[in-house]
């Protein structure tokens, strides 16, 4: 089990609830741009869904559905699967900054606050995907030291690219 409230030394982090779905949407709503790549536009209804899908051999227990939060305001949304795809692998499904806040450093302060914590809480390695053209996701991956695993997933309109970032190579 993660302690949220350690996963970053800059925001307050909380699990999103129902009860946060309009703002979870209003975040994901400035960043249109990423749902050309990973369409369809997000709606409160797929909001809500993101909040509980989970892979067929986890629970809701691994999965964390987490805002981070700079006062009041959602500054960040992180879809996170402890011990997915294998044990002591996480899996990001979802990583998105309010276009309010790119460009700061904000995204990459999250990403490595929540490395630190994660291989502390005994994980070794971080998968994740992106939609393949999108650049901006790709750049930033590639910034934070994610590499690619020469592997990419078709799913109906686009194609998704995984990679993965591994804390320490001989943990593996």
């Amino acid at each position: 089990m993660l302690e949220i409230d350690k996963l970053s030394t800059s925001y307050q982090v909380k699990k999103l609830t129902p009860r946060d779905a309009d703002h979870a949407l209003k975040l994901v709503q400035s960043n249109q741009n990423f749902f050309n790549f990973c369409p369809p536009a997000p709606t409160r209804h797929s909001i809500l869904e993101d909040m509980k899908v989970v892979p067929a051999d986890k629970t809701l227990d691994d999965k964390y559905y987490l805002g981070y939060f700079d006062d009041d305001k959602l500054v960040a949304i992180l879809d996170l699967i402890t011990d997915y795809p294998a044990p002591k692998d996480a899996w990001i499904g979802f990583f998105m900054v309010d276009s309010e806040y790119q460009k700061q450093g904000i995204g990459s302060k999250i990403i490595a606050d929540l490395e630190a914590a994660l291989e502390k809480s005994g994980l070794v390695r971080i998968e994740l995907a992106f939609p393949k053209g999108n650049e901006q996701s790709q750049k930033f991956l590639l910034k934070n030291k994610f590499q690619s695993m020469n592997r990419e997933v078709p799913v109906p309109g686009y194609t998704m690219v995984i990679m993965e970032k591994v804390f320490h190579k001989d943990n593996k």
